[in-house]
């Protein structure tokens, strides 16, 4: 229990990190508005559902995630 407590704290302070990053930045430099997202536009109405942005995002996020569950 202890080393699933430090994974915890950890994965904590990363994603503490990570948001510091995006505030400052604004966003992330190369996602959003990728092909693929879907985007409509008609009057003063608006839709944006960013479905190559998710898939890139978990493609990543799965890779990361594999790599640390190989330990």
């Amino acid at each position: 229990m202890i080393d699933l407590g430090r994974l915890l704290i950890v994965l904590g302070l990363v994603a503490v990190a990570l948001g510091v990053v995006l505030v400052v930045l604004g966003r992330v430099p190369g996602l959003g508005r990728l092909p693929g997202d879907i985007s409509v536009q008609r009057g003063n109405w608006s839709f944006y559902f960013p479905l190559g942005t998710s898939l890139v995002l978990s493609v990543v996020l799965t890779l990361v995630l594999w790599l640390i569950g190989r330990r």
